[in-house]
């Protein structure tokens, strides 16, 4: 098969011919059909995440048609479409995991970094951490649901909004350009920050119902009753937690930032908060694709061939992707 590998750190990736894989006890084989670019994965190129194996193919909103299965894989058949998110495995047994925070454990498996993921034609997942996509949602439009929509969701049921609140989306990409869909349709204002002069951010932002849209080194008029924050950026998180009322929260839902400045006790106090979001749990994936069923929502995607990675990695490091880059095998 034909898989776009990451050899070193900070270089491009390299298309190459890998043998077939072969499933595990508990895995499928997937035609891969679609997978999104994400942010993490410029984490991995960039070495910002620190290597775990020689050359890796990345890729973790996957999106494949089952070929094959391992002997113990009972719950999806050949034919059937699935979803390969980031989480690829968990141990079961640790702390973390018995307390039904599998998105914690401590010797987690991930798609597209500990094991070859979705920049590939064909890919194995074990089962158990696949989901099964709504069928409104075609393969290149429910790839990024897959982690900007997940992670998306996880920051979002973190924040605690509800009702008619205020909520701050900082990086107005992939996920936020779900999650605040969602939130418009739960009746939240959005509030939506991009990078400074990019007009064109702005514009996507209120076409997709925000209410307000500016640079993220402004504050909009009103206090926000909580601030997600998408972008890899650290000094983030001071400008957010100035926008925020008193005990508001500020969630940082990236795998990797830049350093967060010192900033004045000031803007903590009044019992704000800031946490960030690691990874997902499986139930975070059920919750996420029941509610898209009830809100449906519009992901909007620029596809690229597989042998176009760099190109599409590229264009999602500069910002000129409206939504969410996709590779099409």
């Amino acid at each position: 098969m034909r898989a776009m590998t990451l050899a070193g750190t900070g270089q491009p990736l390299v298309m190459a011919d890998l043998p077939m894989p072969v499933p595990g006890e508990h895995d499928v084989l997937v035609k891969v059909l679609a997978c999104g670019v994400c942010r993490t994965d410029l984490h991995i190129i960039d070495g910002d995440l620190p290597r775990k194996t020689s050359a890796v193919v990345p890729g973790h909103e996957v999106v494949g048609r089952v070929v094959a299965t391992g002997a113990l894989a009972t719950r999806f058949r050949i034919g059937e479409r699935v979803g390969i998110p980031w989480l690829g495995g968990t141990c079961g047994h640790c702390a973390f995991c018995v307390d039904h925070r599998e998105n914690l454990c401590d010797t987690p498996v991930f798609t597209g970094y500990d094991r070859n993921g979705g920049f590939a034609e064909y890919a194995v997942a074990d089962e158990r951490y696949c989901f099964a996509l709504p069928a409104r949602y075609d393969d290149v439009h429910a790839a990024p649901l897959l982690c900007a929509g997940l992670i998306g969701y996880r920051a979002y049921r973190l924040s605690g909004v509800s009702g008619a609140m205020r909520l701050g989306l900082y990086g107005f990409g992939a996920a936020a350009h779900i999650i605040g869909q969602i939130a418009v349709a739960q009746g939240q204002q959005v509030y939506a920050f991009v990078r400074p002069g990019d007009g064109q951010g702005q514009h996507f932002a209120l076409k997709l119902g925000a209410c307000w849209a500016g640079a993220s080194d402004t504050r909009p008029e009103a206090e926000l009753d909580a601030a997600l924050i998408f972008a890899s950026v650290g000094a983030l998180v001071p400008a957010a937690l100035r926008a925020t009322r008193k005990g508001g929260v500020v969630v940082c839902a990236g795998i990797h930032m830049s350093d967060i400045p010192s900033f004045e006790y000031a803007l903590l106090w009044g019992e704000r908060s800031v946490r960030s979001v690691a990874n997902l749990t499986r139930e975070d994936g059920e919750a996420f694709f029941s509610m898209i069923d009830r809100h449906p929502v519009t992901t909007h995607v620029q596809p690229f061939e597989l042998a176009r990675a760099n190109e599409a990695i590229a264009a999602l490091r500069s910002g000129v992707i409206e939504g969410a880059a996709v590779l099409v095998p």
